[in-house]
């Protein structure tokens, strides 16, 4: 089957079925920084900032420039990501899930498509909380969005947006210029969750905007701030709950969307 008929059977799948409730809409009035923290509490799966998965081999990370971006069709100039969502789901949970992914068709050149006999795919589960690896893997690829915890618009994007090569915001490599970490109120055994990576930055602003970037109050031990504003100390931020217009743009920069 090709990518445009495995794309038309994905977008008709990504209907909620009349009288439906979407298992979703208590995770869509948090922002994917507090559902994140919250499923990833008391998990035992080995993580790194927060939500992804150790590897070997930053805005985006460096193995983007290495061999981890997803190939784009010489043809079409799509990126065509194979899927496979479990059946553990829910109909409405596929279903959730589906509607996120497809979020990214309107505005970049990433096309989700149905896995079928493609080698490298994400795999979406219900694991221990919310998780993915940063960038392409080879194989299936395994993305956890844990049933009644993670399946959210803006948790389906942060965790997508890892499996794409992206990094959280507050990590990048120019952030001391916007943001103060308060170390002294991070939990112990979370500060490695706050260290500054090497990131490519794509010549993109930093945005507190972004669904990629933690709360004010992220891994605080004791109720105040771990992250402040520098220009504005009273600012709030990480409270995103849908891509922001410069998520995007990574995107398309990254991708060489047209």
């Amino acid at each position: 089957m090709t990518p445009v008929l495995l794309f038309v059977l994905f977008m008709s799948l990504s209907a909620i079925p009349p009288g439906a409730t979407d298992n979703g809409e208590r995770q869509e009035s948090l922002d994917a920084s507090d559902i994140i923290e919250r499923a990833n509490a008391h998990i035992t799966t080995p993580l790194v900032d927060g939500d992804i998965v150790p590897n070997l081999r930053r805005n985006a990370d460096s193995c983007t420039a290495k061999g981890c971006k997803w190939p784009k069709s010489p043809k079409s100039r799509l990126v065509n990501v194979p899927v496979y969502i479990s059946p553990d789901y829910t109909r409405t949970e596929r279903s959730t899930i589906r509607r996120a992914l497809v979020t990214f068709h309107a505005s970049t050149c990433i096309r989700f498509v149905l896995k079928t006999t493609q080698r490298d795919y994400l795999d979406f589960f219900s694991g221990s909380g919310c998780w993915s690896s940063l960038g392409r893997q080879g194989g299936g690829q395994r993305v956890s969005l844990k049933k009644n915890s993670c399946v959210s618009t803006s948790t389906v994007q942060h965790e997508v947006l890892h499996a794409l090569g992206f990094n959280h915001e507050q990590v990048r490599s120019d952030r001391d210029r916007y943001v103060s970490i308060l170390s002294q109120n991070i939990k112990t055994g979370k500060e490695h969750n706050f260290k500054k990576k090497k990131t490519n930055n794509l010549g993109t602003p930093y945005d507190f905007d972004s669904v990629m970037h933690y709360g004010k109050y992220g891994f605080s031990k004791n109720g105040k701030p771990t992250i402040l504003a520098k220009s504005n100390p009273s600012r709030d931020f990480g409270t995103a709950r849908t891509m922001s217009k410069n998520d995007i743009a990574r995107v398309n920069k990254l991708y060489q969307c047209t």
